[in-house]
């Protein structure tokens, strides 16, 4: 078996007599230190399976780490080793959580026995903690970021680049699910400290930097107390900082330093401090083309864009909208009390037919409104155009008398057979050649004009 352990003691000797035995009798990962205080802080950085902890140390008791172990971690496992055992401090340790108790002088073969053991326990629950994460991967994956082969490729990729320490760009348009993109990074990553998220456009230049790099008292007017930045709450975390593109050059230029050195000054003070930060930035303005308006510095750019994520739009995974709509409808019925079992078919109709400029968030926020105003155990098509029923809200139509006359007829006719054809393969739950027949067409002609509008008939037959 494979894992890590942490031995703490005071004494040194005892520290390598454990690392000894450790490394030549077992294959696990042995780190030692004599300095209780620390131990917090390296736990928060890496995971340990097991940690030995001396009874008794001058600075912190053993009771008292076992204490902060348990808060900060309470799957690992703890092992109080003492010269002073009785019989209150065993059943205290274990009240508090600790694996098992053992008194010095040990005997090598004990030790190994106790470590082998709470180890098993360890893969153990390790086995079970990566089934519950496959299970919560496999949920992501179809209930939230789709199964389209575009969606599914941006998912094995983020899976694949989660576990590094490189900054990461997502792009895409607004409302796409970029911060849902980053919050899987961080949770799929290993790294113990909080997401933080911070909208760059939210605030104005002259907070800004009090916002993420906090400030002292006496900063600037109204700066009553020391306030703490989000940088260093995002401490062995994450920090997603949405639309970038739109920070100052001024600011620009301050997170740059803070990319380079790791270091930073909360506005008003003298003082740098440090903080370990994954960087995941995200825009939907092209970041190349503000470089070449001066707008975005370029060494910022090649410090932040070292793993680059597209996220597509709505609108190029349509396959992606009956998932996501049941999605949101069982996430709002229930938040409101009701039992509405789908969609009619006119209502998938719409839903498919439909070009989505706002991307996800927009389908979220009609799928919500229809939900609300509906009075039947079916969504139809008045709950999602409640002010037409068949008016399409296509902007091909919207704009159209704007455009010169070929290219107006060309989108009214794309329009046309998307919304022709969307209709019929639902009626014919994507059975080609039947709806082939049913719009008296050839079926290569029919496939033909499905391949000219981008739909795809396996969307129809899972509704």
């Amino acid at each position: 078996m494979t894992g890590k352990i942490l031995a703490v003691d005071d004494e040194v000797d005892m520290l390598r007599l454990l690392e000894r035995i450790i490394k030549s009798k077992t294959d696990y990962d042995i780190i030692t230190t004599p300095h209780p205080e620390k131990v917090a802080k390296l736990i928060k950085k890496e995971y340990f399976d097991l940690i030995l902890v001396d009874l008794r140390m001058p600075d912190i008791s053993g009771m008292e780490l076992l204490k902060q172990i348990k808060a900060i971690e309470p799957d690992t496992a703890v092992v109080i080793i003492t010269a002073y055992g009785t019989v209150e401090s065993a059943v205290e340790a274990m009240k508090i959580g600790a694996f098992d108790f053992i008194t010095k002088p040990f005997r090598q073969e004990q030790i190994l026995l106790t470590i082998n053991r709470a180890m098993e326990v360890q893969a153990l629950k390790r086995e079970n903690r990566q089934l519950k994460n496959e299970l919560n991967r496999q949920k992501d994956a179809d209930f939230i970021i789709g199964k389209s082969p575009a969606m599914q490729s941006v998912y094995k990729y983020l899976l694949q680049v989660a576990p590094s320490l490189a900054p990461v760009v997502i792009t895409g348009e607004t409302g796409t699910g970029k911060e849902l993109v980053a919050r899987l990074i961080h949770k799929y990553s290993k790294r113990k400290g909080p997401f933080v998220a911070i909208n760059c456009s939210a605030f104005p230049e002259t907070l800004i930097e009090s916002e993420l790099f906090g400030h002292v008292k006496g900063a600037f007017s109204g700066a009553i107390r020391d306030k703490r930045g989000l940088v260093e709450e995002a401490d062995n975390g994450t920090l997603f900082l949405d639309e970038v593109g739109d920070l100052s050059m001024l600011m620009q230029t301050k997170f740059l330093r803070f990319l380079q050195e790791g270091e930073f000054r909360p506005v008003g003070s003298t003082k740098a401090k440090r903080a370990d930060v994954r960087i995941i930035a995200a825009t939907n303005k092209d970041l190349e083309e503000l470089i070449k308006q001066d707008k975005f510095r370029e060494d910022l750019y090649y410090r932040l864009n070292v793993i680059k994520i597209h996220v597509p739009p709505l609108r190029g995974r349509k396959e992606d909208i009956p998932l996501l709509a049941y999605y949101f409808l069982k996430k709002y019925a229930e938040l409101n009390n009701k039992t509405i079992k789908g969609f009619s078919e006119r209502a998938m109709s719409e839903l498919l037919s439909r070009s989505w400029p706002g991307n996800i968030r927009q389908l979220e926020n009609v799928i919500e409104r229809a939900v609300i105003v509906s009075q039947k155990d079916l969504i139809d098509l008045s709950d999602i155009n409640p002010f037409s029923t068949l008016k399409s809200t296509s902007p091909a139509q919207e704009d159209i008398f704007a455009l010169p006359f070929k290219k107006a007829r060309h989108r009214a006719l794309m329009d046309f057979y998307q919304r022709y054809l969307t209709n019929v393969l639902i009626q014919c739950k994507g059975n080609v050649s039947r709806a082939a027949e049913v719009c008296g067409l050839k079926r290569q002609y029919f496939h033909r004009l499905m391949k000219m509008t981008n739909i795809k008939a396996d969307i129809f037959r899972r509704n």
